[in-house]
């Protein structure tokens, strides 16, 4: 379609380029090239309008031509692109904001009836990638969104389908993603993913209401402040029985201890209702404002434990707690759904080369995954150091 532009371009007596983009393209190899010179060929009026050449393509009248760049390495670059026609990102689910800062003012080309066009297309896989929030949320009239799967097309292979039912039927916590363009909610080889496919089948994951009476326990993954921060979480549980009732979560990036004070109190977990488990690090002093997390929130009149380290393989014990505690789960979907999204995402980072696991990957899905193995740790460990009660209307709360 590219292709299709250019030529009515070129026909109509308008010079420019055609920019294909990728977030990462290390070589024409990565490129859209091949595909556009597939394209190219396989409809004769464009054949005829274009040379094709082993690295390049041109309309044959001089006025139109393509450019591939990457968009990882030398966005600059596209700054001094004149004449955009259009420009195609392709895959643009991991480009970055930054990226978009400074490829959408590049489109500034336009004439009689007609202006310089940003095509994107991409497969959903994140809820928060750039592309989603800058684009899929937007008001502006001007940008159409258009959903495209393997039921638009007319020449879906045979092959595909017998995949695709397969799909269906072996791998159902996969094929909302990759048949029918839905965002990821369970990451393949993901540490949480059986678990929380089985807590979809048996409707763990829904409306949980908050019991009034019950303590509301809060498991953070401690942050900072600044910029480069890493984000601060807290899950907030109730454990009733045999149950673990999941009602809360919170997440924040580069935000002071007083934002955290100010979510508390915003839902209602107060002193008197609410207590405070902290990872290891909760006794260190946070490097702005020179005050522990436990001691900022034990000065606003909360409970806090810290939990201790467990050592080496920290981070896999979390993960194993949290297997084995994951039937006794159930989820408030909306008030949750971010931490879920974390759960489904958190994998295990790989070494290819060597074939290696090198334990849990350090991404955005770490910080809620972390503080939701730290309820899990707290809840497994021997009452002296684990959930305490505490007093609340005169009673005694487990």
């Amino acid at each position: 379609m590219i292709a299709v532009f250019g030529m009515r371009y070129g026909l109509a007596g308008v010079t420019g380029q055609l920019v294909c983009g990728r977030q990462f393209m290390n070589s024409l190899e990565d490129s859209s090239l091949e595909e556009c010179k597939r394209a190219i060929e396989d409809e004769p009026a464009l054949a005829a309008y274009y040379e094709v050449g082993e690295k390049y393509i041109k309309s044959r009248d001089g006025r139109i031509w393509f450019t591939f760049v990457g968009l990882d390495r030398n966005v600059g670059s596209i700054k001094s692109k004149g004449r955009v026609l259009v420009l195609w990102v392709d895959e643009a689910e991991p480009v970055t904001d930054e990226a978009w800062t400074v490829v959408v003012p590049t489109l500034r080309e336009e004439g009689e009836g007609w202006n310089a066009e940003l095509w994107i297309t991409w497969n959903p896989k994140r809820k928060n990638a750039s592309v989603e929030k800058r684009f899929c949320g937007s008001s502006d009239p001007r940008i159409k969104i258009v959903t495209l799967n393997w039921r638009d097309n007319p020449k879906f292979p045979a092959k595909l389908e017998r995949e695709r039912q397969r799909d269906l039927i072996e791998r159902p916590d996969q094929y909302d993603h990759v048949w029918e363009g839905a965002h990821v909610s369970v990451v393949e080889g993901a540490y949480f993913a059986q678990a929380l496919t089985q807590a979809k089948a048996e409707n763990r994951i829904g409306r949980v209401a908050a019991d009034p009476l019950m303590t509301i326990r809060l498991f953070a993954d401690i942050g900072g402040t600044g910029a480069k921060a890493d984000n601060f979480v807290f899950w907030a549980v109730q454990f009733i029985g045999r149950e673990i009732r999941v009602v809360n979560h919170y997440e924040q990036q580069g935000q002071p201890i007083a934002a955290h004070l100010n979510w508390l109190r915003s839902q209602g977990y107060t002193p008197d209702k609410a207590q405070i488990w902290l990872p290891h690090d909760g006794d260190q002093q946070d490097k702005v404002n020179d005050v522990s997390y436990r001691s900022a929130f034990e000065q606003a009149g909360y409970a806090v434990t810290v939990v201790p380290n467990q050592g080496k393989g920290a981070a896999m014990l979390r993960v194993e707690a949290a297997r084995r505690l994951f039937p006794s789960m159930w989820f408030n979907e909306a008030t949750t759904q971010p931490g879920l999204d974390a759960l489904g995402w958190y994998h295990e980072k790989r070494d290819e080369a060597r074939g290696i696991g090198l334990g849990p990957d350090h991404d955005w899905a770490s910080h809620s995954s972390d503080a939701f193995g730290l309820m899990c740790v707290a809840y497994e460990l021997p009452s002296a150091t684990g959930p305490k009660p505490i007093v609340y209307r005169n009673r005694r709360v487990a």
